[in-house]
Formats: structure tokens, C-alpha cells, sequence
């Protein structure tokens, strides 16, 4: 009888040691990434330094973006971003197409690197960006994305006179 009870346990450790190493270990909370659409809500903001007038000229874009509500991304429920380039440009040619890698920080402290194209038309009033690419590195990496950004069109007094300096508008990021 004891013979038996050696060999049962014997079998029975064996078993669990095998499940042990043929069965997957869960993912961390950490790692665990959902796989449905995540769409994030918020603000842009653009400062432009000098303004900018119809005559093209170099001026500097600060772009302070903020996702404040992230649904379907898990444990990301916001984000932020944060840019700051030069341009040749003019009110007439705002709307000329541009590449990017924009990094998104999201609330957990991770970040995002998207890396894309862009362009922009002008409707209703609206200069309206679709930014289009692909999440690079950090969570999310590998799913494609795309951001739309709408500002309002500079008033043509301002750019006929001291320039336009600024806009801010809602914006919406998609990663699928």
C-alpha cells in the first residue's frame, strides 16, 4: 500500500510539474494590452512664435495636446503630448502634408511612440489634421492609428495685420 501511495504521488507531482510547464503564464497587469479599438478624447493646442502672416516665413509650432478620456486601452485611460517645431509657412499654406513621430505619455507613465503622415484641409471654418501611422514602440505597438485634430481656420485680419499666434480644438486619437 505504501508502494502505491509513493507511486500516486508520484504521478500526481509529475502531472502538476507538467501542466506547470506546458501551460502559458499569464500575462502581467502590466503587460496585458486589451486587442479591442481604444479611442482617446481631448484638446490641442497650438502657439505659434512669430505669428503667422500670409507672407511664408519661419516660425516656430508649440503643440500641447491632452487626451483627457481613453476608453478600451485598459489600464490607459489618458494621455499627453507634447511638440515644438519650425515651419516655413504662411496662411495660405497651412495645409501642406508633413511626417511625424509624435510620443504620447499615457497615465500609467508608459509612452507611445506614433510615427506617420499627415494632412489637413480647411472645412467650415475648420483646419481639420488626420494624422495616420503606425504605434512604433510602447503599449499599443504595432496597431495602426490615426488622430484628428480640429482647429479653427486663422482669421484673415490677423493675418494681414500682427499674424495669428494660436488655436485650440478637440481632437480625437483611434488605435485599431
Amino acid at each position: 500500500m505504501t508502494d502505491r501511495r509513493f507511486r500516486a504521488r508520484s504521478l500526481a507531482l509529475a502531472a502538476v510539474a507538467a501542466l506547470g510547464v506546458v501551460a502559458p503564464a499569464a500575462a502581467s497587469p502590466a503587460q496585458a494590452r486589451p486587442l479591442a479599438l481604444v479611442q482617446c478624447q481631448g484638446t490641442e493646442s497650438d502657439a505659434y512664435d512669430p505669428g503667422v502672416v500670409f507672407q511664408p516665413r519661419n516660425f516656430e509650432i508649440t503643440t500641447t495636446g491632452r487626451f483627457t478620456s481613453c476608453l478600451g486601452g485598459g489600464d490607459v485611460t489618458s494621455g499627453s503630448y507634447d511638440e515644438r517645431f519650425t515651419i516655413l509657412a504662411g496662411c495660405n499654406d497651412l495645409l501642406d502634408g508633413f511626417q511625424s513621430a509624435r510620443t504620447v505619455t499615457w497615465n500609467t507613465g508608459e509612452a507611445s511612440v506614433i510615427e506617420g503622415t499627415g494632412s489637413s484641409t480647411a472645412v467650415a471654418g475648420q483646419v481639420v489634421t488626420t494624422f495616420t501611422g503606425t504605434v512604433t514602440s510602447g503599449p499599443f505597438t504595432g496597431r495602426s492609428a490615426v488622430q484628428l485634430i480640429a482647429l479653427p481656420q486663422p482669421n484673415l485680419l490677423m493675418c494681414l495685420t500682427t499674424g495669428f499666434t494660436g488655436a485650440t480644438g478637440v481632437t480625437t486619437l483611434t488605435i485599431t
